[in-house]
């Protein structure tokens, strides 16, 4: 039996004892999966006439207005998250101290505060007649100080070798952080950055509870409106049509970021710009001296 750095390799009673306890595992799965379907089945949420309404051009069009406001606000937030973390990342990584505790004070008071209260604050003292913005800026704040916790973490994850070379070149913190950190800190970034995007697309749902009209507040509205078949409102093809929406978003999202990472490692424009011979050898000396 070899062991690895984590944990003993399992034997072969091991093994069969964990597909065992898959294949239980798997049974009990189906069967709570089986048993929610007949509940709602015998419910009568699985009924034909509930999709009628879907039918409707006047339905299709609601459906994409709520789509097209949730992009929009996934759009602006974020972007203005992307800002805010390279901001916050910047002045955490900063030679000054205040400035560091600043930022190191803003990013954990954002991480720490509840998205949904922040949103509905900012909605109720702030952005009273414009619930995008409350949405927006809450979104902005909470993203933007998990954003920059990434790109901290990845800048630091690479080797300082590299840093104590680009400063024995002359090369000012902006250019060392600009020309070396940052293009060797992306590739590692961009899983996390996108996760994160993700989380942020997804998040735009808790507009709802400030009524502004996206796709969740679009959907759970229709549910309520429209007429019940049989004393049953459609809240079952709701879930089914608006979550499906959601999840071809997320995963589009995903797609894209998997496109973008490796279109970044073949190409050039990924990676640090090439040195002349001279300077690259005493950046390679610089950095076995480091």
């Amino acid at each position: 039996m070899s062991a690895s750095v984590l944990y003993d390799v399992p034997g072969p009673k091991a093994r069969v004892r964990n597909r065992i306890y898959g294949g239980l595992s798997t049974v009990a799965l189906l069967g709570l999966l089986g048993f929610i379907v007949y509940k709602l089945d015998d419910t009568g949420q699985f009924q034909a006439e509930l999709w009628d309404d879907y039918e409707y051009s006047n339905t299709h069009e609601r459906i994409l207005d709520g789509l097209l406001t949730t992009l929009k606000t996934f759009a602006v937030a974020a972007v203005l998250s992307l800002a805010l973390g390279a901001v916050l990342a910047s002045a955490r990584l900063s030679d000054h101290r205040p400035v560091r505790w600043l930022a190191t004070t803003v990013v954990e008071f954002f991480r720490a505060m509840p998205l949904l209260i922040m949103i509905f604050l900012l909605f109720a003292a702030v952005f009273t007649s414009e619930p995008m913005w409350a949405l927006v800026i809450g979104l902005t704040l909470y993203n933007g100080s998990v954003q920059a916790e990434i790109f901290r973490s990845g800048i630091n994850a690479v080797p300082k070798g590299q840093s104590e070379a680009a400063y024995a070149l002359g090369l000012r913190k902006t250019q060392v952080m600009t020309s070396v950190l940052i293009p060797q800190a992306v590739r590692s970034m961009l899983p996390s950055i996108i996760s994160q995007l993700v989380v942020t697309l997804k998040d735009t749902s808790l507009g709802f509870i400030i009524l502004y009209e996206e796709l969740l507040f679009v959907g759970r509205a229709f549910a309520q409106q429209t007429e019940p078949v049989n004393g049953v409102y459609a809240f079952i093809p709701m879930v089914i049509v608006f979550g499906s929406i959601y999840i071809l978003l997320c995963l589009a999202l995903s797609s894209l970021a998997t496109w973008v990472e490796r279109r970044t490692k073949r190409s050039r424009k990924g990676a640090p710009p090439a040195m002349p011979a001279n300077d690259a050898a005493l950046v390679a000396d610089a950095g076995q001296g480091g």
